[in-house]
C-alpha cells in the first residue's frame, strides 16, 4: 500500500506515526521544527488521512506498509516516533523488522490491552450520514449530542472533507474498517521478539495510558526501555507540551 506522506528537512530519517482517528497534519508543525536536524516524514497510516482504505486493519498490515515505504524511499534504517496507536505500531514494527530501526520513541502508550474507550465515539461517527449535511457547523452540532468535549470534536472534524461535484461531506478515514477492527487496535501488542534497540517511552503526567505497574511488563520485552514523564500534559503531549517534547526527542536522538 502506497501511503500518503509529507517530508521536511535533511539528515537522519525520522518517521512520525499518528494515533487512531489522526492524520499526518496533526504532527506537521512539530515535524517542521524537528526537521532542523533530521529528515522527518509524517505519514497517513492506512485507513486514515489521504492514504488508501482497506478492510484489513491491524499492526501486521501496517508494519508491511512501513516496510514498503522505507524500501520505496531507499531508507535502510530510521528512527520511529509513534503516538498512541502509532506507538503500538512502532513497537510491533521494531520487533518484526529490527534491522530497519535505529531508535524508537513511544508517546503515551504501553504494550497492554486497553479498555474500549472509543466505542461511544465510533457509534457517534457511524450514526452520521455526512452527505446530508450542509456545513461543518451542522456536523459539529450533531456530534455534540454524543461528544460534549469540544477539543475531541475539533480533532475528529479534521477528518471531514467536502464532496466534490455534489452536496455534503464524507469521512477521510475508513470508519467501517476502523470499527470492524477496533478490538485488534486496542489489544495487547504481541512482540515478535524482544526489542533490544534503544527505546524511550514518554508519558504525559496527567494521562493514565502508562501506569507505574505497566513498566515491569514493558521491560520484560524491551530491556533497554527508558521512561520519562512530561509535566502538565495529558495524552496529547505534542499539542500540550510541544517545545518540551521537541527538546527531549532531539536530545534522545542525538545522543
Amino acid at each position: 500500500m502506497k501511503l500518503n506522506y509529507k517530508s521536511f528537512g535533511s539528515g537522519r530519517p525520522v518517521l512520525i506515526l499518528h494515533g487512531l482517528f489522526g492524520m499526518l497534519d496533526n504532527w506537521q508543525q512539530f515535524a517542521k521544527r524537528l526537521a532542523a536536524g533530521y529528515k522527518v516524514y509524517i505519514i497517513d497510516l492506512r485507513n486514515h488521512g489521504k492514504s488508501p482504505h482497506s478492510d484489513v486493519f491491524d499492526y501486521d498490515a501496517m508494519s508491511e506498509d512501513l516496510v514498503s515505504f522505507l524500501v520505496h524511499h531507499d531508507i535502510s534504517q530510521a528512527n520511529l516516533i509513534g503516538h498512541s496507536m502509532g506507538g503500538k505500531l512502532a513497537l510491533r514494527f521494531a520487533s518484526s523488522y529490527p534491522a530497519y530501526v535505529d531508535k524508537t520513541i513511544i508517546i503515551d502508550i504501553g504494550i497492554k490491552r486497553y479498555k474500549p474507550i472509543h466505542i461511544s465515539i465510533l457509534k457517534a461517527l457511524n450514526s452520521l450520514n455526512l452527505s446530508q449535511f450542509h456545513s461543518r457547523n451542522q456536523i459539529d452540532d450533531k456530534l455534540e449530542e454524543a461528544i460534549p468535549n469540544k477539543s475531541i470534536r475539533q480533532f475528529l472534524l479534521k477528518n471531514v472533507s467536502r464532496n466534490i461535484g455534489k452536496d455534503g461531506y464524507h469521512w477521510k478515514m475508513n470508519i467501517e474498517a476502523i470499527t470492524n477492527n477496533y478490538n485488534l487496535i486496542i489489544d495487547k501488542i504481541e512482540l515478535k521478539s524482544d526489542i533490544i534497540n534503544d527505546c524511550l517511552f514518554i508519558k504525559g503526567a496527567n494521562s493514565d495510558y502508562i501506569l507505574e505497574e505497566d513498566k515491569k511488563d514493558i521491560l520484560l520485552q524491551i530491556p533497554n526501555a527508558n521512561f520519562i514523564t512530561i509535566p502538565n500534559a495529558g495524552h496529547w503531549v505534542h499539542a500540550e507540551q510541544a517545545k518540551l517534547l521537541l527538546d527531549i526527542i532531539d536530545k534522545y536522538l542525538s545522543s
